[in-house]
């Protein structure tokens, strides 16, 4: 069984611990320390402290992987479904913070656009793993935002390839807890909410995924390697903005909460 229900990391002068959230009020946070790493073990202390400021939940990230979800373009474009999810890959440098302000570089802001996603933690190194055991892979869950430069995405400017779009520095925010992986029993029945400026914009149940967590987790480990913390963001359901015609702007915040999970809250940033 975890040491934790609902992991957060937050720092202590020059230290940086991890926790097991107990409860929120206001802007504090009431964490029991715990001691050891979530990829090895992790023990509860008595200790109880009272902070400000939650970081995302690991201090170690191997790689951030984006996968399938019900498929926005495809939907809106009456596209056919793939027969394997789509994958594309963001670097470790793209993660950042639930509540962190995200600077976008010039060259990314013509077209920037939200994606809120369900995002799975590997707790485990996992390969050729079947769908049947999937989930005793991970770690736990959380939100996710896969922030997306759209000018550089589009067909003409990619080619078909989403890394770069994607894999601008703070654009992949998560948090603001990782929910141990035994108080979720079934990922396919959380509600995904996003919201900007308050307005929302995308909700829906990960009921609605094409291919589920177990799916997508057993194709990206075929013959290969899945470490121990890597970061599975699991695909946006329809209502991004390019299909709107709204795209962020400075001082724009947007929210992805998974209910009962974790919420991230990013201010982008022009300055």
């Amino acid at each position: 069984m975890a040491a934790f229900k609902r992991l957060v990391r937050f720092t202590t002068g020059a230290q940086t611990h991890y926790g097991d959230l107990v409860s929120v009020a206001g802007n504090k946070y009431t964490v029991r320390k715990l001691e050891g790493s979530p990829f090895t073990s992790l023990r509860a202390t008595e200790e109880i402290v009272n902070v400000e400021k939650v970081d995302y939940g690991l201090l170690i990230y191997m790689r951030v992987q984006t996968d399938g979800h019900i498929s926005s373009s495809n939907a809106r474009l009456k596209l056919p479904v793939p027969t394997y999810p789509p994958v594309f890959t963001k670097p470790a440098d793209a993660l950042a913070g639930p509540f962190d302000a995200i600077d976008i570089h010039p060259d990314a802001r013509e077209l920037l656009d939200y994606e809120g996603e369900l995002t799975v933690v590997i707790g485990k190194d996992a390969k050729n793993v079947s769908e049947a055991d999937a989930l005793d892979y991970v770690l736990g869950y959380t939100a996710g935002n896969d922030v997306s430069a759209r000018n550089f995405q589009i067909p003409e400017a990619s080619g078909g390839q989403f890394c770069y779009a994607k894999s601008f520095d703070k654009f992949a925010p998560i948090g603001h807890t990782i929910v141990a992986a035994q108080e979720i029993p079934d990922p396919q029945t959380l509600k995904l909410t996003t919201k900007v400026n308050g307005v929302i914009k995308q909700e829906t149940s990960t009921a609605d995924m094409i291919w589920g967590v177990r799916q997508i987790i057993s194709h990206l480990s075929r013959g290969t390697t899945l470490r121990k913390g890597t970061v599975i963001m699991t695909g946006t359901p329809s209502g991004v903005g390019y299909f709107r015609k709204e795209f962020l702007q400075n001082e724009d915040v947007v929210e992805v909460e998974i209910e009962g999970v974790a919420v991230t809250r990013n201010r982008m940033n022009h300055a």
